[in-house]
């Protein structure tokens, strides 16, 4: 895990006032600020020029020179990018959030992130310096401390190329999470996966060099509401024969993004210990090209007996996801939660922050959603439109993995997956983009953790100790 992540938030010691404040400001509450500083430090604002504009920082000295407090501008409407833009602009040291912010800042989501903000992929880089760190209090840090692990887990596997993240490597991270919390692991390599009737997961991965695979974590008491994760895991995809254009296919070292979440979620549970039967899934394949490849017009008999026609091979995350379902649903769970980077269409519709999520129970969902808005983790509700469903029709299969138009695409994709699960089976769907296209403070370019911590909140809610 990255050092800086774990190492950005320390537990601040009851009654003392640890390190430099840093106190939050808008626009609006300026003048009141400035009452509250002397002379000396209402002067250096005016001589250098600040303006009171969100993201912006000053540094207040004291008489003698040294720094004595940090005002920052903030935006009210983002309480989580209150501080993240700190850890490395601030010179290194101890910080703490001031008590007299006007308006205060949400000093958990302030603290989480300045946390997602001094993360750095470091596996082939180091960084620079060290961030700063912010000191917490420790209930506070309590709480913190898995949330920013698990979103630094996910940012670690979707950052990774796929030489040193393929198959193999991934299901090594699902087997050092199974050691950790003492549980079972299964997995089915390569032809394993025709002999235990997963086809699909086969089919989209056999062009590789490096066999598909699908792996099985479990853990809890048998006596437990289950509980079954689902992660897509494409480790790179070309599109197959469907080959991507360059630009299409340079980031999809990212096309793992669903199961790193299934990943850090699963550890999320374990770690609290919630009252769950704990199955995670993680079908792992790359949709390489080779003269073994899937072509489009095959026709798949799915582990749930559906017959499916590939009309075209750069929709294999839903592939790969339906024989995980299907098995998952076998287990007859009290609840199915499945995490992808299944479709464009989700991110042309609610572009790269918001996860779309589809469910098919009205109640799950909004609890969901809830458990977003309370978190500051924002989903976002797309329609199981069952009229869509002749979108897939095929005229050799029952259906299609897609079809000739490119309408409603996210939610096509996710009427697919629902044909294999069983009616009355709660089941959530998160499409989800796992990626930042660009820097921004507590967001840095590369692998991203898109609804994690709704999903965790949501779960605590569910599954309460």
């Amino acid at each position: 895990m990255p050092e800086s992540s774990t190492s950005a938030l320390i537990e601040r010691k009851a009654g003392k006032a640890q390190g430099t404040p840093v106190e939050t400001i808008d626009a609006a509450h300026y003048k009141q600020a400035l009452r509250r500083l002397d002379a000396a430090q209402r002067r250096w604002l005016e001589q250098t020029g600040f303006e009171p504009k969100a993201g912006r920082f000053a540094l207040l000295p004291d008489a003698n020179g040294k720094l004595a407090r940090v005002l920052v501008v903030i935006d009210p409407a983002e309480p989580q990018a209150a501080l993240a833009g700190l850890p490395y602009a601030l010179p290194q040291g101890t910080y703490h959030l001031a008590d007299e912010g006007t308006p205060p800042a949400d000093s958990g989501l302030a603290a989480l992130g300045w946390a997602l903000g001094a993360y750095r992929f470091t596996r082939y880089r180091k960084s620079e310096r060290a961030s700063a760190t912010l000191a917490v209090p420790a209930a506070e840090l309590a709480v913190l401390a898995p949330l920013v692990e698990a979103s630094a887990r996910v940012r670690d596997l979707v950052n990774t190329p796929t030489e040193d993240m393929g198959p193999e490597q991934l299901a090594d991270a699902i087997k050092q999470l199974a050691r950790a919390h003492k549980a079972k692991l299964r997995d089915w390599i390569g032809d394993e996966l025709l002999a235990a009737n997963f086809p699909t997961i086969h089919a989209v991965g056999r062009a590789s060099h490096r066999a598909p695979r699908l792996v099985e974590l479990s853990w809890g008491k048998p006596s437990d509401p289950k509980l079954v994760l689902v992660g897509k895991g494409v480790c790179f995809d070309t599109g197959g024969l469907d080959l991507k254009p360059s630009e299409g296919m340079r980031n999809m070292k990212k096309d793992m993004g669903g199961a790193a979440h299934a990943i850090a979620l699963a550890g999320l549970v374990m770690q609290a210990k919630l009252p769950v039967r704990l199955t995670l899934l993680v079908p792992a394949v790359e949709n390489a090209v080779a003269g073994n490849a899937m072509r489009p017009g095959e026709v798949i008999t799915t582990r749930a007996g559906h017959t499916v026609e590939v009309d075209n091979t750069d929709a294999e995350g839903r592939l790969i996801l339906c024989d995980a379902i299907a098995y998952g649903a076998e287990q007859q769970p009290d609840l199915l939660l499945d995490f992808a980077t299944l479709t464009g269409a989700a991110r042309v519709a609610l572009g790269p922050d918001l996860p779309v999520l589809f469910a098919n129970q009205d109640a799950i969902a909004e609890q969901l959603l809830e458990a977003g808005r309370a978190v500051a983790d924002p989903l976002w509700r797309l329609p199981l439109w069952r009229p869509y469903r002749k979108m897939l029709d095929s005229s050799v299969a029952d259906f299609a993995n897609s079809g000739p138009s490119r309408h409603a695409g996210a939610i096509t994709a996710a009427l697919y997956l629902e044909r294999f699960v069983p009616d009355g089976l709660p089941w959530l769907h998160l499409d989800t983009y796992s990626w930042n296209d660009t820097d921004r403070p507590g967001r840095p370019r590369g692998g991203e953790a898109q609804g994690l911590r709704a999903c965790f909140a949501f779960l605590q809610r569910r599954y309460a100790l």
